[in-house]
């Protein structure tokens, strides 16, 4: 899936998306079934893209150095401008601010590699050098 270009956060949406959590998560489990992955449209019409981790809560680290505190067993992007919540003061305390200037792919490989443009971060805790 391509993502367009801007300055996105990168981290647990769960930590800036509070207004539409819900329905954050309806996209994710429709009908509380099995997980939908990958890019989801709010109904306002704003997109974002996120992935289930390897092993679900956790601290990840990512390529470019960047800690991703997890509580909702996933990661995803979105568009800064696109955060409604203004709970937090300082985003970068629970994930990356990175400005992609290109469209930039995201994707999910061999179940725990997730990939944002450029970032990677491994949840696969083995490869984190953390215990399962």
């Amino acid at each position: 899936m391509t993502m367009k270009a801007g300055k996105y956060f990168i981290g647990d949406l769960c930590y800036v998306m509070h207004p539409e959590w819900d329905e954050v998560c309806d996209l994710m489990f429709p009908g509380r079934g099995g997980e939908v992955e990958g890019e989801m449209t709010l109904k306002d019409g704003r997109k974002f893209a996120t992935f289930g981790t390897a092993y679900g809560d956790g601290e990840y680290q990512s390529n470019i150095g960047t800690s991703h505190g997890v509580d909702s067993g996933s990661i995803g992007c979105i568009l800064v401008e696109d955060i409604k919540d203004d709970t937090y003061d300082d985003l970068e305390e629970h994930g990356a601010i990175v400005e992609f200037t290109q469209p930039f792919e995201v994707r999910k490989e061999n179940n725990s590699m997730l990939i944002f443009g450029h970032i990677r971060i491994n949840t696969d805790w083995d490869d984190n050098g953390e215990d399962e």
